[in-house]
């Protein structure tokens, strides 16, 4: 049977959901679903994958809004901005549970790989 990937999405960063990421993880770990989390803390509990905006660089971009609008300028005024630098996160002992194969190609472009 091919795997189907399964994308877990934005509502997973909310407080309440995000406290049961362990539950989270062990059900679709347990259902063998190929999973790809919105946060590396999923990926950490034994997720397969994380890939999304860089959170550091998103705070840094913040700090940088916040510097602008105490010195005057008006958030209404501000631009509205993109992530440009993405991370990746694999787990391989995920993906070794699963019976997933993960290129190489794909571990190369990866910023962390968890063995």
């Amino acid at each position: 049977m091919t795997p189907v990937l399964i994308v877990l999405t934005s509502f997973l960063i909310d407080p309440l959901i995000a406290s049961y990421r362990n539950r989270i993880v062990a059900f679709a770990n347990k259902q063998r679903l190929v999973t790809m989390f919105p946060g590396q803390e999923y990926v950490d509990a034994g997720g397969l994958m994380f890939y999304g905006g860089s959170i550091p660089e998103m705070y840094r971009r913040a700090a940088v809004y916040v510097d602008r609008i105490r010195k005057g300028a008006k958030p209404s005024e501000l631009p509205v901005e993109q992530p440009v630098k993405f991370d990746m996160i694999i787990n391989l002992k995920t993906a070794r549970l699963l019976g997933v194969t993960i290129p190489a190609s794909l571990l190369v472009r990866a910023d962390k790989v968890l063995e």
